[in-house]
């Protein structure tokens, strides 16, 4: 079937109510192209207007989306399919006014078939209906956020999500690929037709072959399974992404081609046991695993391409080879980015079973749609050798129930019988297990914490944070390890959610058990990754969270003044971003990253981060998710001469530190100081200095130099040349410099951005995740001395990106939008 591009042309406006056909809405229909977030347009609202702290306190809403379309005659003989690839959520569908297809899950890939509505020869009309409200824990954007596609056929074509390889034998001069192709005959005759399947290698050469006739009955479906084999292949891995392309044609017996799909696939093996833990290729690899969650920053939720793509790339640069999404499937571009950058992937399919964690979300349709998600999500991954690992939930309660266990196994069978090539987990968070009976065990322990734990009720997050080392205690329990028995019983491996209390206990107790840290805390990464090196069972870490989000506000923020623990773990109006990301929503890598490359082993360099004075000599209050609030910088004005804290991060034996060559003092370091040394000084312009050394060997050595002197824009766009497509961007990033460029932290302005040519500005903002600010008004406060610019395409041509602020010279970057094939 022919997949095209439907994302132009659109407009998209709040819903009007049941009269919106014949009352004209208060609002004017905006004209778009998708993937667009309608929740991002707006302006945040404050507590005492309805903000809700948990999505950052942007509104929610209802909004329609609409767009006109011309169907030719010839389609009276064709079959017409529409794919979106992402609504949320609570999708309803509409084709010249006639109700044609919904769709709960705001997450999951679905197809509306459109033959029976259409006006051939005419101009028709599509409508898409997308609501959220109070169903979410997190940011989760509104609308048609994910690509969609017209799909033409012929009567007798291939099935959608039809083709599924798979590389059963692996050998060092030979791989057997086997290809599964379901063909649906939807004509009024038996047809006996020719299936071409062609495998070209990652060079572009044809390397192996299968011409194979099947014939197919009227209104049935026919699956044909070719067995190939590729000579000396191209594996796939991390390291080296190798890709294959397989070419599927349909072609009747007078000649004509009915049909035709390419599918890219790569060639690799998994293999799972307690003594080598998970190999790929035959060869172990320990998952250095980040959590994401959707959002893409000052763009919202919009899931384009470019966006998904960069965002791999940065998180690989910063020594990540896994990914977990959180906690929903993956976009098709960011599985499509993991095959191509080599990056594994943990894909989940759901934050909740039958019990609500947000009044109107996902557990209110689970019951009836639960089955259809797997499908969708599992159709989704089968081709893409990314994708090592389903996890079937996210901190569900049920996997605590004696009942309610089962819907587990429901989902582990329907798996399996759909996708027998992937290990399946859960990730199970032991406290939320045994929420329900929590109250009479802590009273059986005597514990005086759960009276805190469960003060005005806020949540597991707050919960979690709240009860702090009593957790572990739960954790560790045989309350706990007999709750969960059934949940893990029925998994390949055991996900734990902050659930390191039971490492070393269960590697004990249960011999055959494989442990993945599915959720950890960022501060723990230095004793976590040491068990995972150390032990073949525990097979990986994830942190929460690789990449700073929209919504959960200031869960990772510390806090210096007692009156702003009032609001619990998250942070009052006006944080908006999680904070807790290694990366800022911007892109940019947070001190925490460069601590965690040095504890992978990825980094000899040291790494310096200065905490910021205006607090110092403060109490800190850290959340459950913080890092030190620190930044790499040497430029503090206004702070001349006062008291500073300097962090340095090395897996050095000893790290010594330097002002303006003067020296400041030496400190052990390394695992046993866990990978830190802190030194107190005073702030005085010019240069820091840290120097590593082991063995009395200087082994790296890192300067920071002050700023002086006039502030300077520096803009840079990440491309210049891109591509005149609908899923293409340039991301411009935005930083006051000196001279010399050195960062100017203490500078911030409001930077103005104006796009001309064949661009638009897509959103502009900065990292600070407690502005008042919005992403969408072409002007933004720097954070740290940095902002973003994200330029889309609308043509083929030049874009020019100026960029002002007060006394600084403006400056320009200029960005080619290339015609497309």
């Amino acid at each position: 079937m022919i997949r095209t591009s439907f994302n132009d042309n659109w407009t998209v406006a709040p819903k009007a109510g049941f009269f919106s056909e014949v009352v004209a809405s208060a609002t004017t229909p905006q004209e778009i192209t998708l993937p667009h977030d309608a929740m991002i347009c707006n302006k945040k609202l404050k507590p005492e207007d309805g903000g809700n702290v948990a999505i950052g306190f942007f509104p929610e809403g209802s909004y329609d989306y609409k767009k006109k379309f011309f169907v030719p005659l010839e389609y009276k003989d064709k079959r017409v399919t529409f794919e979106f690839e992402g609504v949320y959520m609570n999708a309803m569908v509409y084709i010249n006014s006639e109700f044609a297809g919904q769709h709960p899950n705001g997450y999951t890939n679905f197809y509306v078939s459109a033959d029976r509505f259409l006006k051939y020869g005419e101009e028709n009309e599509i409508k898409v209906a997308a609501m959220n409200l109070k169903d979410s824990r997190w940011y989760s954007g509104a609308g048609i956020y994910r690509n969609t596609k017209l799909i033409i056929g012929n009567l007798l074509h291939l099935a959608l999500d039809g083709i599924k390889i798979a590389t059963p034998e692996i050998h060092n001069d030979r791989a057997a690929v086997t290809v599964a192709t379901v063909l649906e005959n939807e004509g009024h005759n038996t047809q006996t037709v020719h299936v071409h399947t062609t495998i070209v290698d990652p060079g572009g050469e044809v390397i192996a072959s299968e011409v194979s006739p099947i014939t197919t009955f009227a209104g049935e479906s026919a699956i044909l399974r070719q067995r190939l084999y590729v000579r000396n292949p191209k594996l796939w891995s991390v390291d080296a992404p190798h890709l294959y392309q397989c070419r599927t044609s349909i072609v009747a017996e007078d000649g004509e081609q009915l049909d035709k799909e390419t599918t890219t696939f790569g060639i690799r093996s998994l293999t799972l046991n307690p003594d080598q833990g998970l190999c790929i290729n035959g060869e172990t690899v320990k998952l250095r695993g980040a959590c994401i969650h959707h959002d893409n920053g000052v763009i919202g939720a919009a899931t384009i391409d470019r966006a998904e793509e960069r965002r791999v790339e940065i998180l690989k640069e910063a020594g990540f080879n896994a990914l977990r999404s959180s906690h929903h499937p993956m976009s098709k571009a960011l599985l499509d980015a993991c095959d191509r950058i080599g990056m594994l992937v943990v894909d989940e399919s759901f934050d909740m079973w039958t019990s609500t964690k947000a009044d109107h979300d996902y557990a209110l349709h689970f019951p009836v749609w639960w089955e259809k998600d797997i499908q969708a999500m599992v159709d989704k991954n089968y081709n893409h050798p990314s994708v090592i690992i389903y996890t079937i939930g996210n901190e569900i309660p049920e996997t605590g129930r004696r009942v309610d266990a089962a819907w587990g196994r429901k989902i582990v069978d329907k798996i399996r019988s759909l996708d027998n090539t992937r290990y399946i987990t859960n990730a199970i968070n032991f406290t939320v297990s045994v929420l329900d009976e929590l109250s009479k065990w802590m009273k059986s322990q005597q514990s005086d914490q759960l009276e805190k734990s469960e003060s005005g009720n806020e949540g597991i997050n707050t919960m979690m944070n709240n009860l702090g080392e009593q957790m572990a205690k739960i954790v560790a329990s045989d309350f706990a390890k007999d709750k969960t028995a059934e949940a893990f019983a029925c998994i390949d491996i055991a996900g734990y959610n902050y659930g390191e209390a039971r490492y070393s206990l269960d590697m004990e107790l249960f011999p055959n058990r494989i442990i993945i840290g599915s959720e950890t805390k960022p501060e723990e990464i230095d004793k976590n990754w040491e068990m995972v090196k150390q032990h073949s069972q525990i097979i990986g870490d994830f942190t929460w969270t690789g990449w700073d989000y929209l919504g959960e506000s200031g869960i990772g923020r510390v806090v210096y003044e007692p009156e702003e623990l009032a609001t619990g773990i998250v942070g009052g109006y006006p944080w908006f971003t999680a904070w807790c990301g290694d990366i800022d929503i911007i892109g940019n890598r947070r001190p925490v990253s460069y601590y965690r490359e040095i504890v992978f082993g990825l980094r000899k360099t040291p790494f310096i981060a200065i905490q910021r004075p205006n607090h110092y000599g403060k109490q800190m209050f850290p959340m459950m998710w913080s890092w030190s609030d620190s930044i790499s910088s040497w430029s503090w004005d206004g702070y001349e001469n006062k008291p500073i804290k300097v962090e340095v991060y090395s897996d050095a034996e000893q790290v010594e530190l330097l002002v303006n060559g003067v020296l400041v003092g030496q400190s052990p370091a390394g695992k046993e100081n866990r990978y830190k040394a802190e030194f107190e000084t005073v702030y005085v312009p010019g240069e820091v200095e840290a120097i590593a050394y082991e063995n009395g060997q200087e082994i790296g050595r890192m300067k920071l130099r002050s700023a002086v002197n006039d502030v300077r824009l520096n803009v840079e766009a990440d491309r210049n040349v891109i591509s005149a497509s609908d899923n293409d961007l340039s991301f411009v990033m935005i930083t006051l410099k000196d001279e010399q460029g050195n960062l100017y932290n203490t500078a911030d302005r409001k930077v103005s951005v104006s796009v001309t040519g064949s661009g638009i500005l897509q959103g502009c903002g900065s990292a600070n995740p407690k502005s008042e600010e919005n992403f969408f008004d072409g002007a933004y406060t720097t954070f740290d001395g940095k902002a973003l610019a994200v330029i889309r395409p609308i043509g083929a041509g030049l874009i020019k990106v100026t960029v002002s602020a007060e006394g600084c010279a403006s400056q320009t970057v200029q960005i080619n939008a290339l015609p497309l094939d």
